[in-house]
């Protein structure tokens, strides 16, 4: 039965032992320094005699290691074997763990009932979930960034030491419950990784992966976005090493070049982007504005005609919406001289039709049922539609335009 090393001594690299059991591509070692996954933490990368261990893992209290390649593994129980372990795999992967901590311990600060939901470490970012009262917001990651970046600047000590499980779970603060305790727990054993000093840490955990030993080692952390795989879970992803380095990087001259664009500085871009909004905001209204006006202006020029004593507008109209057309519809049958009803048939890939009708403009012998004309045409055309006396529309007409236009004319 052997246990990996490298949690107690991250910084090993280079090892010798013991082959005790080879199955195929599998070998066991007496001692190895290689990193099983667990707990969110991936397999170290390196070789064993120039073969490239594929994987490393923990199978029935042993650390397993797989060869990769199609060449006959040469190795035999009891040859010895140097370990080489990927340098700087492992130390990115050191460092995003700690990066973790760092940021749950940030989190500590601006979350209310903070849970841990778990972990895990890919080849360019981290994510870690948690459980909160209330979801993250924007402003809660800046926070984090903030915070986080601030405990790699105080160079804060990263420590770690074995406690009972008991006594594990007496310390002030601890993050420990079947997730963390994945690696962490041998026997009664409980391994507790203390990121600050021990009487005022800035996190404490149970857990079994590998670890810096001084915040400062991280480097930068950028936070990348959030999402919620469950309720009452948000995920934070980060970046660290070279990937923060560009993202924060990519981030600046995204900035730079929205406040050239603004003609702004970057400290200035947020009233700037108001500004714009507003600005957006009533550039849209004068457009829905004047093309209201357009299209009350197109309907008023329709063509009029008696369809059963009464004066419709009958015509099509291209470039509109039918949602467009009831209030410049209704508008244009307003009015003494004003037509009793419309009817527009809209042009284009899709044609529909929409009727409106004044029921107080006839004589009580001629009613007029906008609902009832729209459920005719689509009686004759196909598709569908609805509305009530004073307006409705149909959609998905199976003809040309014009014969509808035609067609309510003449009925």
């Amino acid at each position: 039965m052997t246990a990996s090393r490298a949690p107690a001594e991250p910084t090993v690299r280079e090892f010798e032992a013991t082959v005790e059991s080879v199955d195929d591509r599998e070998v066991v070692l007496d001692e190895t320094y290689f990193y099983p996954e667990s707990g969110g933490q991936p397999a170290d990368r390196g070789t064993l005699d120039g073969h490239v261990v594929a994987d490393v893992v923990e199978r029935d209290g042993a650390v397993v290691h797989l060869l990769d390649g199609d060449a006959a593994v040469d190795l035999a129980p009891g040859d010895e074997v140097a370990g080489l372990i990927d340098d700087a795999f492992r130390t990115y992967c050191a460092r995003a763990h700690t990066a973790s901590h760092v940021l749950y311990g940030a989190a500590r600060r601006i979350a209310d009932d903070l849970g841990y939901a778990g972990f895990d470490i890919s080849q360019t970012k981290v994510r870690v979930d948690l459980t909160t009262a209330e979801p993250l917001g924007d402003e809660d990651l800046i926070e984090l960034e903030r915070l986080a970046n601030r405990a790699v600047w105080d160079s804060l000590p990263v420590s770690w030491a074995t406690h009972s499980a008991e006594a594990a779970r007496e310390i002030d603060g601890i993050a420990f419950n079947t997730k963390t305790e994945e690696g962490a727990m041998s026997g009664d054993a409980v391994r507790v990784v203390t990121v600050g000093e021990s009487d005022d840490p800035w996190d404490v955990a149970a857990c079994g992966g590998t670890h810096v030993s001084n915040t400062a080692e991280i480097g930068p952390v950028a936070v990348l976005e959030r999402s919620n795989p469950g309720e009452g879970v948000t995920r934070v992803e980060f970046a660290v090493g070279p990937t923060a380095i560009d993202e924060l990087g990519a981030v600046h001259a995204a900035a730079l070049d929205a406040a050239t664009t603004l003609d702004a500085r970057v400290g200035d871009l947020p009233d700037a982007v108001s500004r714009l909004r507003d600005e957006a905001d009533r550039l849209e209204s004068d457009l829905r504005d004047a093309r209201e006006e357009l299209l009350g202006a197109r309907l008023r020029d329709l063509p009029v005609t008696e369809v059963d004593g009464a004066r419709w507008a009958i015509g099509t109209v291209d470039d509109a919406d039918p949602n467009e057309l009831r209030e410049p519809a209704t508008e244009a049958i307003a009015g003494d001289d004003a037509p009793h009803a419309l009817a527009a048939v809209g042009t284009g890939d899709a044609p529909f039709v929409v009727v409106a009708a004044d029921g107080d403009a006839v004589d009580a012998d001629t009613e007029i049922d906008a609902g009832d004309v729209v459920g005719a045409v689509t009686d004759e055309f196909g598709g569908g539609g609805g509305g009530g006396p004073t307006f409705a529309q149909g959609g998905g007409l199976d003809a040309d335009p014009e014969a509808v236009a035609a067609w309510l004319r003449e009925r």
